[in-house]
């Protein structure tokens, strides 16, 4: 087989193959005296119909197939050779005559193939990056205590509603008259929050009931803007809220309390394990020990996207065989159509921009990982799912087996594949670039990571 290779502009390269009868001949006659040998044709015996009818039938299909895999082989083995950093999948080119294989060979074969721009991607010691240490002061601790504090709560019993209160009582569809509606709606029990509701003079009605009291309101225009609201508190459909424009009656049977659980023993045992700590100021240390090393995660997080940002910068805009790049997205997506590779090619080429400085960083900085580090990701990802909810003291052993189902799932493993990536590259580039300390509150940083 003859391959050659043309990229006069670096980003837009075609190959071409030249098929000759001997490159394909061999494996095209072994697959048809396989397909021969388990032949069940009527008149001839398994195994024994002849070669001519087995070629006339099969034989057309079968060089196809040998062919377009032993280019695929051929294209992909010349990448590799000639160290080509091959974008997407070579297509067809777009001046490729029809082949016809029904004709006796040599064939050519035209691919075009978008080749990645050239860049230096590099970082040294004289490149400076921001790297942020975000404060854990008395405020944020108080607002962690708070959140463990609500979390650890409970409800209390009460004679008179206030804010927040939620309410258990009956309710019943009224009629025009503002008499119970007979054959109406009936709710015992129904639950209802007033400070959700959305509209104020429907919200007022229930302010300061008592137990027993009877209001009478619309749930209809205390939530105009959902359907699901009503249908949830009326036991109907929601195609049925439509139609559901009556004033109902509902006398409260119960208020209920929120109240946040103090802050002693018993909450501290909650959230770090009986009696790992033994007092406030162990607890507020505790809390500001694990508030450092979350913070640790999110602060390299806006390393690396301060790092993406300056290489962004550093290298420059890029030239890409913009349109090659469109038909293999096109391609790629075909029940989307074209509208869908121009709203989102500019981002694409962004991501692919990005992907591509950091190939070179990683392999610049001998950067490899293995099972081990993306099992330590999902560590990492499962601690931050249950800090979320102030679990904070989770056996490793419970740790490591939620991590290990989070694996079994392939949606997650390209996500921790990444962020491995991500976290050793982050290690190397700290201590390869000059850092810019800055210290920032929990909101600044927030701002920060959200662009504001």
């Amino acid at each position: 087989m003859k391959i050659s290779f043309e990229n006069p502009d670096k980003v837009n390269g075609l190959m071409t193959l030249t098929v000759e009868e001997a490159d394909y001949k061999d494996n095209v006659e072994k697959t048809l005296k396989n397909y021969r040998k388990k032949a069940n044709v009527p008149g001839f015996r398994v195994g024994m119909v002849p070669m001519g009818m087995i070629k006339k039938q099969y034989g057309t299909a079968v060089k196809v197939e040998e062919i377009n895999k032993l280019l695929g082989e051929e294209i992909y083995k010349y990448v590799k050779d000639n160290n080509i950093q091959m974008l997407g999948e070579p297509l067809p080119h777009e001046a490729q005559e029809p082949v016809d294989l029904e004709k006796e060979a040599p064939y050519t074969f035209q691919f075009d193939i978008a080749v990645a721009p050239e860049m230096n991607a590099t970082l040294t010691g004289d490149d400076t990056i921001d790297h942020y240490t975000i404060a854990v002061d008395d405020d944020i601790i108080n607002r962690q205590i708070d959140m463990f504090a609500s979390r650890a709560g409970h409800y209390d019993k009460v004679e008179e509603y206030q804010a927040n209160d939620m309410l258990k009582g009956d309710l019943r569809e009224l009629d025009a008259e503002g008499n119970t509606k007979e054959g109406g709606i009936t709710v015992e029990g129904a639950v209802l929050m007033p400070e959700y509701i959305k509209v104020d003079d429907q919200k007022k009605l229930f302010d300061g009931c008592k137990l027993g009291d009877i209001i009478t309101f619309n749930p209809k225009k205390a939530y105009p803007e959902s359907d699901v609201e009503v249908s949830s508190l009326l036991k109907i459909k929601k195609e049925e809220v439509a139609e559901m424009n009556s004033d109902f009656s509902y006398q409260v049977t119960e208020i209920s309390r929120y109240t946040k659980a103090e802050v002693g023993q018993e909450l501290f045992d909650q959230v770090f394990g009986k009696d790992a700590v033994k007092d406030e100021k162990e607890f507020r240390e505790k809390i500001a020990e694990g508030l450092k090393a979350q913070f640790a995660v999110d602060s390299d997080f806006k390393f690396i996207q301060d790092v993406r940002k300056y290489m962004e910068n550093k290298v420059g805009e890029l030239t890409y065989p913009d349109a090659l790049l469109k038909r293999v997205m096109l391609n790629n997506n075909k029940d989307k159509g074209q509208e869908y590779v121009d709203k989102n090619y500019e981002q694409s080429i962004k991501e692919l921009t990005w992907h591509l400085i950091k190939e070179q960083l990683v392999n610049a900085n001998g950067i490899k990982i293995d099972d081990a580090d993306i099992k330590e990701t999902a560590k990492e990802a499962a601690r931050a799912q249950f800090a979320q909810y102030g679990m904070t003291n989770i056996p490793e052993e419970y740790i490591d087996n939620y991590a290990t189902d989070m694996l079994k799932k392939k949606e997650y493993i390209d996500s921790f594949v990444d962020r491995s990536i991500d976290r050793k590259l982050t290690a190397v580039l700290k201590n390869v670039v000059k850092l810019n300390e800055k210290t920032a509150t929990l909101d600044e940083f927030n701002k920060l990571v959200q662009g504001e």
